[in-house]
């Protein structure tokens, strides 16, 4: 596909600075910008690479204001990186839609599928499944009876989707996704041996989910564990049974949830951050990564940082005391060993 700077800028509601009628045919980052690219501009850290960049045509913000000589046409946006988005949304959009049955397949008798619905090879579609208009379902994909897939779901190569799993519209599945397995659930018997503890509960993701490759999201013990609309996911994140994910929360890579954690709307979680079972966490909790949750927070649009977390103000006064802490003994021991010299021969410790 071939576009104009004027026409992407009519799609973002932007204005052009230079050649309106510059040819765009592929997008690219600003430091490795090609000729007939289109790249944009948000994070001052790459400022300088406006004056080198090869990209035809840069998305910058209002009121950006040009330093140096530049080659490339500019388009001015209210928001670079969301105009940015919108246009990789859109190009996604218009690319050819696969459709139909590759075989071989293995699709159930009882299974029913909508309209457009694609069907890779290899892949295993089991008894009573439900997959609506739009579903794509790639190579290599299990998904065991009574599940139900909601319409323009994806579902990428190599993803397992454990019976009774119910996932709905505009949801999308990365490789090595496995939603619906058990729960981690064991009692130790008279003699001490684990015994296992029968997960019949199920794994429900509403509307507009994204679950990253190789993450894993375990049915309920009994009820559902439940990934509300808009959550995302990232990739390598363990959800337990029963934990309940609310709206438009984001969990970064290497992040685990214990089970029965209550989690509230608009969260973001770092990295390895790790919360511990049957706690809550308010709405809009943002937690620094590598950090652990051993507490229930109560308090909404709380930042958090450190391991047992604290709040995010205290952690950074505590660290910088943490990080003098060498320092600090060494002023200790000259102090000790002065006072002795003086002829005082207690411990100051003491």
């Amino acid at each position: 596909m071939e576009f104009t700077a004027q026409q992407v800028a009519q799609l973002i509601n932007g204005e052009v600075v230079g050649d309106a009628q510059q040819k765009i045919n592929s997008v690219c980052k600003i430091d490795e910008g090609q000729l007939g690219g289109l790249a944009f501009l948000s994070n001052p850290k790459y400022t300088d690479f406006l004056y080198s960049t090869k990209a035809s045509v840069v998305i910058v913000n209002d009121d950006f204001q040009a330093t140096a000589s530049h080659t490339c046409t500019l388009i001015r946006v209210a928001d670079a990186y969301q105009a940015f988005t919108k246009l990789l949304a859109f190009y996604q959009a218009h690319k050819p839609q696969k459709t139909g049955r590759e075989e071989p397949c293995f699709v159930h008798e009882t299974a029913k599928l909508g309209k457009d619905v694609y069907v890779g090879a290899f892949a295993y579609i089991g008894a009573h499944v439900v997959l609506q208009d739009g579903v794509k379902i790639y190579p290599h994909v299990y998904i065991d009876e009574n599940s139900h897939i909601g319409e323009n779901t994806v579902v990428f190569s190599g993803a397992k989707i454990y019976h009774d799993t119910q996932i709905g519209k505009n949801c999308v599945i990365h490789s090595g996704a496995v939603i619906g397995a058990d729960g981690f659930g064991f009692a130790p018997d008279e003699k001490g041996v684990f015994q296992k503890i029968p997960q019949i509960g199920k794994a429900i993701l509403e509307d507009f989910v994204e679950i990253g490759a190789n993450s894993t999201i375990d049915r309920a013990t009994m009820g559902e564990t439940r990934i509300m609309q808009g959550t995302k996911i990232d990739n390598l994140v363990q959800i337990a049974h029963n934990v309940v994910i609310g709206k438009h929360t984001v969990i970064a890579a290497q992040s685990g949830v214990a089970g029965s954690t209550k989690i509230g709307d608009h969260c973001m979680f770092g990295g390895q951050v790790g919360v511990a079972g049957h706690l809550q966490i308010a709405d809009g909790t943002k937690i620094a990564a590598q950090s652990g949750i051993s507490k229930s927070i109560k308090q909404k649009n709380s930042i958090l940082q450190g391991s047992p977390a604290l709040p995010h103000l205290v952690y950074n006064k505590a660290y910088a005391y943490f990080k003098q802490l060498p320092e600090i003994d060494a002023r200790l021991h000259h102090i000790e060993q002065s006072t002795k010299k003086n002829g005082e021969t207690k411990d100051i410790k003491e």
